[in-house]
């Protein structure tokens, strides 16, 4: 069946379970999907979500029950004959050759070709239609490794929309979009919708959800708990169902920030050549301090040349002492040993090692401390069985990889990792990207925790509301300058957007 002639997909689950080895991760699972609606599918991290829509996409086989496509039982050998029907799978964790162009990466393994070679100009042109339609305005033959993260997402939402989808399946995609992207992307669902595609939209940000979606689906423990039309169901009865509990007071209360003698890192005249600008700012022991932005704003970059990530330049101090040189630190090692450390928005690709156990990612920036002078695996096990108890880590044992860990899971080991050198200011970048309701609760309050013992935390995020309910003060990047920094008294949505976009009436520094 060509991409042309697909037709809509109407699909069944019917008891569907699946295991693997001694484990099994969903439980009889029953529920239908019609064609022409868009589904949000809910559920806390290990709820089952993503293994079930593996299945339909072709990517996992199922252990017991039946999936019928339009009443029949298909037979996918791989996601390849899932998409034959018009199947497509977003991944939450980008499938992209990093070498490749992104029209290379849009036909792969559906190349277009002229005879016996391959179609480069047509592949070229058809992809640069997809990216059109996605908001995206760059050349085909870009490498993707090039890219910012956002970027790759629209490339992989483009590759779906290319290969003509009938039924598309979305895990988180919006994670790392802009609002405007975030308005294109629904505008596109909408015509989807409109022209017979069924679309599953699993997110964790249920204001999306309610906007976006005609009906939800909730997971729970491997089971289908609850299906409801969207608007007969509020956001919190959505997050309860998810939980299977009352979730209340998402974000915890906010403590007062108690006077001291100098910063916990003061910030100036800081430059990322090409990145960042002049930025200057200061976070004080016990504050919970954000930075605001549109993606491409600079706000990522500006940490990693403080963390010698990346060129830059200016004066930083910590606890009221000049680091050596006109510019920050040289690498991470040595801003960890001064106080400074940073947990990357990348969790799978820079912030944890995930074919590695839990024990190896949690002590890996502090060896020093479990090798003197040999390896302590002894100590380092203690050091596991404390974290997984102190920051609510859900494993089965303390011997198994983390890529064995959800990904709100996957997000506290990490969090417990760049804590293990004990620093003085720790950088949380995108903390809660991806993670469930459940989950997200749990990591705001291990952050006023940690502020509330001392610690100065800078949250960079996209959530704006995440920022409105957690921090003391918020700073907004446009352009790569640091443009306003705003007090809890005046956080808004509609005055954190009016700075990123440049339309405020005039600049807050604080």
């Amino acid at each position: 069946m060509n991409a042309e002639t697909k037709g809509s997909v109407a699909v069944e689950f019917d008891g569907v379970v699946k295991a693997f080895g001694p484990v099994q991760v969903l439980h009889g699972v029953s529920f239908a999907l019609a064609p022409g609606r868009v589904y949000g599918l809910l559920g806390e991290n290990g709820a089952g979500k993503s293994t079930l829509m593996k299945i339909l996409a072709g990517y996992e086989s199922l252990t017991g029950g039946t999936l019928r496509i339009n009443g029949q039982p298909p037979q996918f050998a791989s996601s390849r004959d899932a998409e034959a029907l018009g199947i497509v799978l977003i991944h939450q964790e980008f499938n992209l050759a990093e070498d490749l162009s992104v029209a290379q990466n849009i036909f792969l393994g559906h190349e277009k070709k002229k005879g016996w070679l391959l179609d480069d100009a047509s592949m070229a042109h058809s992809a640069a239609d997809a990216l059109a339609a996605v908001g995206l305005h760059i050349d085909p033959r870009t490498k993707v490794r090039r890219l910012i993260v956002a970027e790759k997402q629209l490339v992989e939402i483009a590759k779906a929309i290319a290969r003509r989808a009938r039924l598309l399946i979305m895990d988180e995609p919006t994670a790392t979009l802009t609002p405007g992207e975030t308005v294109r992307l629904f505008k596109l669902i909408a015509q989807l919708r409109a022209d017979g595609v069924t679309i599953v939209y699993i997110s964790h940000k249920l204001d999306e959800v309610e906007q976006v979606t005609d009906e939800v689906i909730v997971m729970r423990d491997g089971r289908f708990v609850a299906r409801s039309p969207t608007a007969d169901v509020t956001r919190q009865q959505m997050a309860n169902l998810m939980v299977g509990r009352e979730l209340a007071d998402l974000y915890p209360p906010r403590d007062a920030v108690v006077a001291a003698d100098a910063p916990a890192m003061r910030v100036r005249n800081f430059t990322v050549p090409g990145w960042a600008q002049d930025a200057g700012f200061e976070v004080r022991p016990g504050e919970i301090l954000g930075f605001a932005g549109l993606v491409g704003a600079g706000r990522t970059e500006l940490f990693e040349g403080l963390l010698g990530l990346r060129p830059a330049s200016g004066s930083v101090e910590m606890l009221g002492k000049p680091v050596p040189g006109n510019r920050g630190w040289r690498n991470p090692r040595d801003a960890a040993k001064h106080g400074l450390t940073y947990l990357s928005e990348d969790r799978k690709g820079k912030g944890l090692h995930v074919s590695f156990g839990l024990r190896q990612n949690l002590t890996l920036m502090a060896l020093e401390r479990y090798a003197q002078p040999w390896l302590k695996p002894e100590a380092e096990r203690g050091a596991l069985a404390e974290a997984v108890k102190d920051y609510g880590i859900r494993t089965g044992s303390l011997d198994v990889k983390a890529s064995s860990l959800s990904g709100g899971n996957q997000q506290k080991l990490a969090l417990a990792k760049v804590l293990q050198p004990r620093p003085k200011v720790v950088v949380l970048d995108e903390p809660t990207r991806g993670v469930d309701v459940g989950a997200k609760r749990d990591i705001y309050f291990l952050i006023q925790r940690l502020a509330r013992e001392g610690l100065a935390v800078i949250v960079v995020s996209s959530e704006l509301m995440e920022l409105i309910g957690l921090c003391h003060r918020v700073a907004v990047m446009r352009a790569g300058r640091l443009v306003a920094t705003l007090d809890a008294d005046h956080l808004t949505e509609e005055e954190l957007i009016a700075h990123a976009t440049g339309t405020a009436n005039s600049p807050a520094i604080a």
